[in-house]
């Protein structure tokens, strides 16, 4: 019983020493493939936030990770594809501004010549900085096999406000 007792309470003292306690994970330089296939071309707004979730810590102290030590490729195909034609910049503009400025930082954004011809568009429809590739299934299993993870954004209708639900 006593043996019981003493489990118990050097379980519950390891466990309040991690309790709220900020971790410092070692990160180093990183390599990752973005997959952004949505139902709405508007999708692409909240999918940006992932991208900005994985840049912004490690653009950051403690680990001031540069630009360049950053791998990160955005393979698109979906109805988000309309957002990177030139001739929709207005509608999408503020997307389009994020994705410049991250491309800015070496962030690759690359649509599918597949998907490309099923809404009409030719590699001078997009932006400056797009480049099209034959086929996103083949773009995301080549940078897989070249060591990069793979991070598909999912997309949640927001319902409730964080007030709400805490």
């Amino acid at each position: 019983m006593r043996s019981s007792i003493l489990v118990f309470l050097l379980s519950l003292s390891t466990l309040t020493c991690f309790a709220g306690s900020i971790v410092q994970t070692p990160y180093t330089a990183q390599k990752v493939v973005y997959e952004f296939y949505f139902n709405e071309p508007s999708d692409i707004n909240s999918a940006l936030y992932w991208v900005r979730s994985f840049v912004n810590p490690l653009s950051e102290s403690p680990y001031d990770l540069m630009p360049e030590d950053l791998k990160i490729k955005v393979v698109v195909h979906g109805t988000e594809i309309v957002t990177l034609a030139k001739k929709n910049y207005a509608k999408y503009k503020t997307a389009v501004d994020r994705m410049r400025y991250y491309s800015n930082l070496g962030v690759e954004f690359k649509v599918c010549a597949l998907a490309s011809e099923d809404f009409g568009y030719k590699a001078k429809d997009y932006q400056d900085f797009v480049q099209v590739v034959p086929s996103a299934f083949n773009e995301l299993v080549h940078w897989q096999t070249q060591g990069y993870a793979l991070i598909k954004p999912t997309i949640l209708e927001k319902k409730y406000s964080q007030d709400e639900i805490r």
